[in-house]
């Protein structure tokens, strides 16, 4: 039985068609995967179809049938219509469960609000079910954790609260869009295995939207690529990975980063020692009503990064990659230990000096101000650090029109704003550049693209990247060395093609299994 039928779906905004004639159907216990690159019409796709578009002047059209339970044509229902829908008989998960948790509730309070509302279940008897939910999701102590507050979770743990919260109605359809594209690969994995659990037990259709196709390969039955709006394949997952029928799917294919045999580059003999991190140790104190405590971000770090080459520092969410970035750029000032730049003490670098260090985050949506054009953002370093203007430069070396310089944030794709925001961090000519999860956020075609601009400017200028990632396939095709960190430790450090070809920390190993296979899990058996 299907339990959910779309047909002939379109979306049209103004004069353009955003999704155009879009025809799938979802069954019980299967999973619908719908891949394509930023901008393709996935999401919207979705939303459409479960009534949650909220575009000023969007038209959609066709038919979305909801057939689990009395049949509900999703589209053109009315806002009681679909209150009654969302959140019991369908659920959704989104990417960052950081902006879909509400701050002010507690954890607890956010699943048992559709328990109360779609069940009638008292506060005692939600609660009971909430931390059954939470056990089920896999959070440790659920009874204690029910009461805590989203960012007193970790990525990975927001994540199964999110997912906790979607399937606490025992909904008939789950809409998980992009659920793991931020997490890393280990808690990426755990997450593919629960949903998978999950819908096991209790029959739930599922469609998962990603622009990565292998995770789509492990969590899929069927495929819909999209492209532009339009459906442009429709396959069972082993055929398409097989025989690809679209050129554009074949490209997707071809731009999946994948681990390889003997990968990683090698560092040239003569690069001398630009970056010195010794005995790093960070620490915040966390306090609550009850609880004071002291948390080790960053505990004993030590390592080098050589002039010219690229370092990666990967782990779990939580290991204090991003907090040894933060502490370089003093963003967050360290309890103990040092770090030098060209023998220079980075915690004492004068203001003119700090321009050595420049650091690309991985939302450029959000490191770019969204009132200032891509001019103005390129300009600002350099006239607080007296710097002669050179806009053009810097957008010819990025690979961006000079034209660019009067347009917003908002009109540039996620690929084009990733740019500028490298274009900024070469504004002041750093010694060390450090890129912190950035093509994380940018779907497979584009990251590549982005890579392969990184690699250019590397080798054209010499760079020195201290590169961050969780996707262990891209820092094998980016890095000389791999600083492997866990619990804010370093766990193993090796030139990257030692590391990738024999790995000797056990938890470096669980990093590398969990990469997505190149296979289908549907095909692999």
């Amino acid at each position: 039985m299907s339990v959910l039928r779309v047909g002939d779906l379109r979306v049209t905004v103004g004069r353009r068609e955003i999704v155009r004639g879009v025809d799938f159907s979802v069954d019980a216990e299967q999973t619908l995967g719908i891949v394509g690159e930023s901008g393709s019409g996935k999401s919207m796709t979705v939303l459409a179809a479960t009534g949650l578009i909220d575009v000023p002047g969007a038209r959609v059209s066709g038919t979305s049938f909801l057939t689990a339970g009395d049949e509900v044509q999703l589209v053109g229902a009315s806002e009681r219509a679909l209150r009654r829908v969302h959140g019991d008989r369908i659920g959704f998960v989104f990417q960052d469960p950081s902006t879909s948790l509400n701050p002010f509730l507690t954890v607890g309070r956010q699943i048992t609000e559709s328990l109360e509302a779609h069940r009638g279940l008292g506060r005692r008897a939600a609660r009971v079910r909430a931390i059954d939910l939470l056990d089920a999701v896999g959070i440790p102590d659920p009874a204690e954790r029910v009461d805590a507050y989203p960012h007193q979770f970790s990525g990975g743990q927001r994540q199964r609260a999110m997912i906790a919260i979607a399937l606490a109605c025992d909904p008939a359809l789950l809409i998980a869009d992009e659920p793991t594209t931020a997490l890393d690969v280990t808690t990426q994995a755990q997450i593919i295995e629960l949903v998978r659990e999950l819908q096991r037990e209790r029959g739930t259709a599922v469609v998962w939207i990603s622009h990565d196709l292998g995770v789509i390969g492990q969590v899929a039955d069927e495929v819909i690529v999209l492209r532009d709006g339009a459906p442009v394949e429709h396959r069972a997952i082993g055929d398409l990975y097989a025989r690809p029928e679209h050129d554009y799917t074949r490209e997707l294919l071809r731009a999946r980063p994948r681990l390889v045999s003997g990968g990683g580059r090698e560092a040239p003999a003569e690069a001398d020692p630009l970056l010195q991190v010794d005995s790093l140790d960070v620490r915040f104190n966390i306090s609550t009503p009850t609880v004071r405590r002291v948390v080790h971000a960053v505990e004993d770090v030590s390592f080098g990064v050589r002039r010219g080459t690229t370092t990666a520092l990967v782990g779990e969410s939580g290991s204090g990659k991003s907090t040894i970035a933060n502490a370089l750029t003093r963003l967050v000032a360290p309890h103990a230990g040092t770090a030098t730049i060209s023998g220079t003490d980075v915690f004492r670098m004068r203001r003119p000096d700090r321009r050595r260090i420049a650091m690309v985050f991985q939302d450029p949506f959000a490191s770019l101000d969204p009132r200032r054009s891509v001019g103005d953002a390129l300009e600002e370093p350099l006239r607080v650090h007296r710097r002669a203007a050179r806009i053009g430069e810097l957008l010819d070396q990025v690979g961006l029109p000079r034209g660019f310089t009067q347009r917003y944030p908002h009109e540039l794709s996620g690929g084009q704003r990733q740019r500028v925001s490298i274009a900024r961090a070469l504004a002041l000519e750093p010694e060390l550049i450090i890129l912190d999860e950035a093509t994380a956020s940018l779907d497979v075609s584009v990251q590549a693209r982005v890579l392969a601009l990184l690699r250019h400017l590397q080798e054209e200028q010499d760079l020195t990247y201290l590169f961050i990632a969780h996707d262990l396939a891209i820092v094998q095709e980016m890095s000389h060395e791999v600083v492997v960190l866990r619990g804010g430790r370093v766990v193993e450090a090796a030139p990257a093609p030692r590391l990738f070809a024999d790995p000797q920390d056990d938890y470096t190993r669980r990093l590398l299994a969990a990469v997505p296979p190149e296979v289908p899990r549907a095909v692999a058996g």
